[in-house]
């Protein structure tokens, strides 16, 4: 019983987040890039909507980026070294059924080191979904495992990378809540054990782990949204 409430609550942290390779070809919703419209909003809407993922003491005085056409751009400068951003299904892993889903919102805001060693990731992932004609996933796969052969993106990261993801307004899966409070530590590549992640009524779960990515990705949800207010943990 203890292990079946365990892999519910990772279910849907997984799905939630989609970041995990699937184990099995899941037949996806989205099967191909919808029109770029529907994946773009108005400029103070995203504005207002990346800095919900963090608290207002840390989101006031971030820089602020903003979907364009062709990529992020930046709408706002900031002062504390903190990025925040609304971020499209594509940043999920290219197995995730999900990766072309245009409902998908995920405000979330990185920390000085996250900013600095993972940001670029997502960051170039979009250039290359935006970039010409709509491409097919394994299309774009192929063009990041040339970047990665280029070493265009970082290929170490910085200790102590964290990303707040609080936002109430954050549309993260098609499955109900459609929506966690929870924050994301990002480490060099390393193994679960290392921080007790998917043990039995750890809060810790692994995300997703490198390579390609020189990283590591665990989850702890928080309890809290951005504002202080109670979220529901599973």
């Amino acid at each position: 019983m203890e292990r079946s409430r365990f892999t519910a609550s990772a279910s849907l942290i997984l799905a939630i987040i989609c970041a995990l390779p699937q184990a099995q070809e899941v037949k996806s919703p989205y099967p191909s890039m919808a029109p770029l419209e529907q994946y773009l909003m108005g400029r103070d809407a995203e504005i207002a909507l990346a800095r919900s993922a963090a608290p207002d003491s840390i989101s006031r005085n971030a820089t602020i980026l903003f979907l364009g056409k062709h990529g992020y751009e930046t709408a706002a400068e900031g002062k504390n070294g903190f990025v925040c951003l609304v971020q499209r299904a594509w940043a999920s892993s290219f197995a995730s059924p999900a990766f072309w889903n245009p409902k998908n919102r995920a405000p979330v805001c990185y920390n000085p080191p996250a900013a600095h060693s993972v940001l670029p990731f997502i960051v170039k992932r979009t250039e290359l979904v935006l970039a010409g004609n709509p491409k097919s996933v394994a299309q774009i796969q192929e063009l990041e495992k040339a970047v990665y052969a280029k070493k265009e993106l970082p290929t170490t990261v910085e200790p102590g990378g964290v990303a707040y993801m609080l936002s109430k307004d954050a549309y993260l899966t098609d499955a109900l809540p459609h929506n966690l409070a929870h924050l994301m530590f990002i480490t060099p590549v390393m193994e679960k054990e290392k921080w007790g992640a998917n043990e039995p009524k750890s809060p810790v779960l692994l995300l997703q782990t490198g390579p390609p990515e020189p990283f590591t990705v665990f989850f702890v949800p928080t309890g809290k949204w951005s504002d202080g207010t109670a979220a529901p943990i599973p």
